[in-house]
């Protein structure tokens, strides 16, 4: 994807780009590249995809993605082929998170409770979104 504002700009408040945001540009990105698929193969791919963001966001190394797909070929293949042309999403959903973490912090929030309040927050955005494209 490409934006009119740069990673850092998100990361110091200077942009605002949500997580909904990210989630919804990328499900335009992967249904403009896919091409004529079924809603269950678009969803498959789209989720595959975003957790393979959301991983490497994250810090965790591409190899651990790899093994949690260990009894999908199909995934490990696509994770593969999408994971160099990813790295600049990766880059913004890191962004992204950084802002959430900062935003709880300056609030007066603890580090730890900072972290798990986003991972919690991650999840029910990602679960929203499962639920809404079905």
């Amino acid at each position: 994807m490409e934006w009119e504002f740069t990673p850092e700009a998100v990361v110091k408040g200077d942009a605002t780009y949500c997580l909904e945001d990210f989630r919804r540009d990328l499900a335009l990105e992967v249904r403009g590249n896919l091409g004529p698929v079924s809603a269950a193969e678009f969803q498959r791919t789209y989720e595959l995809i975003y957790d393979l963001c959301y991983w490497l966001a994250t810090g965790k190394p591409f190899e651990g993605f790899l093994l949690t797909l260990e009894d999908d070929p199909a995934g490990i293949r696509l994770a593969k082929a999408v994971e160099v042309a990813m790295q600049n999403n990766v880059v913004m959903l890191g962004a992204i998170l950084q802002r959430m973490i900062m935003d709880r912090v300056e609030g007066g929030m603890p580090l730890d409770d900072a972290l798990a309040a986003v991972d919690a927050q991650h999840r029910t955005v990602a679960e929203v979104s499962r639920q809404l494209s079905h």
